[in-house]
This record gives C-alpha cells, sequence and structure tokens, in this order.
C-alpha cells in the first residue's frame, strides 16, 4: 500500500495499469487499494473559457479609455456598430481525459483553462 502511495504522490496522473505493471500486481489489486485503502477518486479537470492576468485586465481598462477619448469626435458614434458577445466552448475528449487526476475526497476539483 506505502508503494502505491508513493507512486500517486509522484505523478497523480498515473493510471492503474502504469502502478500494477511498476508493482507487479493486478489491476484490481491496485484499484482496491487506490478507492478503498487510500481514499482516491480520479476526476478530469473542468474546463473553464479563459483567465485573464493582472497585465490583460489593465490593458481592457486602457483600450476602454482610449475609446472614450474618440468618443469625444460628434462623429465618432455614427461609425460604431454593436453585436452581442457569444462564446463557443469546445469539447476535446482526448485532452479532457488526458487531464485526469487521483485527488482525496474533499480535493477541489482541478481546472484547466481554455483559450
Amino acid at each position: 500500500m506505502e508503494s502505491v502511495r508513493r507512486l500517486m504522490t509522484e505523478d497523480c496522473r498515473t493510471t492503474l495499469q502504469m502502478i500494477a505493471d511498476h508493482l507487479n500486481i493486478g489491476k484490481e489489486t491496485v484499484c482496491w487499494i487506490v478507492t478503498e485503502d487510500l481514499g482516491k477518486r480520479k476526476i478530469c479537470a473542468r474546463f473553464v473559457p479563459h483567465a485573464l492576468t493582472t497585465e490583460q485586465k489593465q490593458e481592457h481598462v486602457v483600450y476602454c479609455q482610449d475609446l472614450l477619448l474618440m468618443g469625444q469626435d460628434e462623429y465618432f458614434w455614427e461609425n460604431i456598430i454593436t453585436g452581442d458577445e457569444k462564446w463557443c466552448f469546445a469539447y476535446d475528449p482526448a485532452t479532457k481525459r488526458m487531464s485526469a487526476e487521483w485527488v482525496g475526497q474533499n480535493s477541489p476539483k482541478p481546472k484547466k483553462l481554455r483559450f
């Protein structure tokens, strides 16, 4: 059990088959140790649309201030076209499955940024 715990702390994305091959024991035994004895579960990372850095947020403020300054011209607003913002999410099962990690019972779900 201690060998399994050590291998999982070295690489939280390791698979049960990799652990079983490394320790020369059955996959079912490894599964029992990981889930029942160590209390771990394997979950996939949740995709979040994007995360802006502090610099990117500041750049957005600067761009908006520039637009407001340009807006002082009376003809500027006549040339503006507006529209709704639309998000398109992509589902990438290979990437999502590769991001799966072994976590404890009370651990938060891992997050993976999607740009």
